[in-house]
């Protein structure tokens, strides 16, 4: 069986020459006569490697020098609470609520002090973005909170909340690099790179360096303090080593494409793809108002739950991997992130006009 187009929320799609890359490595990484995954982290050619790929996502993304590049563990979920243990002076923050992560990060903020919810789309199933441009924001709130782009309902912030001089800390787990940012406009960027850059089992923060100090909320452990893996540099111990390496080369793969305007250029001729078929398709709808459309995640549905479920297994048959809509939202989702290749997409929205004849 040749590669399926894997339509995943993630773990997620990587690109092929990645892949192939890192498998004539596998046994004898450059000549030192062992893989990857078997060398010490401590070790000058390892130490090359972690170095390589946060200067490449430097570069990537104009990060100045008053920002912390920290490659981390315990996924997003984790952040949920470092973000607080380590920001919460006041013991106060402010979430805007768009959906299941920001929702759980809004919950584990709770555990630590006053977290507000300023303001929320769960109203319409988190199927917009809601209007952040006068919120509520508390005088003494350490930070603004967002998931900026939210994986299972489809929605992204097109503009950032105004959050009135506070600092904003935003989750960009399933949009990281699939377009230009203005980091400066952040105290804390962050992601797990199981969707855009590399297997799961990384999260990257990127955080500006005035707010790393030893001032954490009592009884943070020592691995939950962002000053820890600053001051070692990500090496406080044994980092995620072989997940980074593939991250870093997801960042040459990404420098060689164009960079992060072309990122952007091709993720949104492939959305268009999809959501023009999806606006004028009788059979299948977006569920998405238009202005707040994600480029990286499209859930549709047929209005029909049977027809929904023929649909997924007729696809799966045809060679399209995991469509099926989150276990919460069901219907349909496709992921189409950076490593999609145009040709998956086209063929999808090819597999749904002919589902859409046959079952009229």
């Amino acid at each position: 069986m040749g590669r399926v187009y894997n339509f995943s929320a993630g773990p997620a799609v990587l690109p092929e020459e990645v892949l192939r890359e890192a498998a004539d490595e596998m046994m004898d990484y450059r000549g030192c006569g062992m893989s990857v995954m078997e060398m010490s982290h401590r070790s000058k050619v390892y130490d090359d490697i972690i170095k390589t790929a946060e200067a490449d996502l430097r570069s990537l993304l104009n990060i100045p020098d008053d920002y912390e590049v920290m490659f981390l563990q315990g996924g997003a979920s984790q952040q949920f609470a470092m973000i607080p243990m380590n920001l919460m002076k006041n013991k106060v923050a402010d979430y805007i609520v768009t959906g299941q992560w920001a929702k759980k990060a809004y919950q584990e903020a709770q555990l630590f002090g006053k977290a507000n919810k300023i303001a929320s789309s769960e109203d319409k199933t988190f199927s917009y973005i809601p209007d952040c441009s006068d919120l509520p924001i508390s005088p003494d709130a350490d930070y603004v909170y967002i998931c900026e782009n939210n994986t299972i309902y489809g929605t992204k912030f097109k503009t950032l909340p105004n959050t009135k001089g506070k600092t904003l800390v935003s989750d960009v787990s399933s949009c990281f690099l699939s377009e230009p940012m203005d980091v400066t406009k952040y105290g804390v960027v962050y992601g797990g790179v199981q969707k855009n850059i590399g297997p799961a089992g990384v999260v990257i923060v990127i955080m500006k360096k005035d707010l790393i100090t030893e001032d954490v909320l009592p009884g943070t452990p020592t691995m939950l303090k962002y000053k820890t893996h600053a001051d070692a540099q990500s090496l406080y111990n044994t980092p995620p080593a072989y997940g980074i390496y593939i991250c870093g080369k997801v960042f040459k793969w990404i420098q060689k494409m164009g960079g992060l305007e072309a990122m952007k250029q091709r993720n949104e001729e492939k959305a268009k793809i999809l959501y023009d078929f999806l606006d004028e398709s009788s059979l299948f709808k977006g569920t998405v108002v238009a202005k707040d459309r994600s480029l990286m995640n499209v859930p549709f549905v047929t209005g029909n739950e049977e027809l929904d479920a023929k649909f997924v297994k007729e696809s799966k048959a045809a060679g399209f991997e995991n469509l099926k809509g989150h276990r919460s939202v069901g219907g349909m989702r496709a992921s189409i992130y950076n490593a999609m290749p145009i040709e998956g997409v086209k063929a999808l929205v090819e597999f749904m006009k002919k589902f859409e004849t046959e079952n009229k």
